[in-house]
């Protein structure tokens, strides 16, 4: 009886995790996820990590790791096209004080997760052939404005683009535009 009473609440747990980062409609880190179930002490500590973790490896979550210019990693979750049939299906076992909760929490933090998420600027190491590569990105209402991908050769190089994108990203992004819609006469 007690292994039913766990698997119940493990499907809860994930349930609650894709109703919350679904519900956001944007990716969420790690740290963001924390900081909720925590606060709402919906799961402990060590079950969350776990949880997560069985997500991404069940292919119910993408997890995506960034470095910022400090070389500090940031785990951003996605829910997966085969995460959000399982919502679906199970949606209506979230209880309505759960669900409401995470209503009420992305109301009121959706602004400041989508402000930290519309302008992007993160490398990765390129293991097969030591390079970086430096995704830069602009979004608004979850549709990318513009997507710039480069690879380079040294984490200086990466860190460089990476600071420049977060500081000039409208200027940087006007002057391409005008560069790929000019007709040549005047370039």
């Amino acid at each position: 009886m007690v292994s039913i009473n766990i698997e119940y609440k493990d499907v809860e747990n994930k349930l609650l995790i894709l109703y919350l980062i679904n519900r956001l409609e944007l990716p969420m880190s790690r740290a963001q996820i924390v900081d909720f179930i925590m606060q709402k002490e919906l799961m402990d500590y060590f079950t969350l990590e776990q949880t997560l973790a069985g997500m991404a490896e069940a292919g119910l979550l993408e997890a995506v790791v960034e470095t910022d210019a400090q070389d500090v990693n940031t785990t951003r979750y996605l829910v997966t096209g085969e995460g959000l049939t399982m919502l679906e299906y199970f949606e209506g076992r979230i209880t309505r004080p759960v669900r409401l909760l995470i209503n009420q929490y992305i109301e009121e933090n959706r602004g400041k997760i989508k402000k930290d998420f519309e302008n992007v600027a993160n490398y990765f190491p390129n293991v097969d052939n030591n390079e970086f590569k430096v995704k830069c990105g602009v979004y608004e209402d979850n549709r990318a404005i513009i997507e710039l991908f480069v690879s380079v050769d040294t984490r200086e190089q990466a860190k460089l683009i990476q600071a420049n994108w977060r500081t000039n990203a409208s200027e940087l992004y006007t002057k391409i535009i005008e560069a790929l819609t000019s007709d040549g006469e005047n370039a």
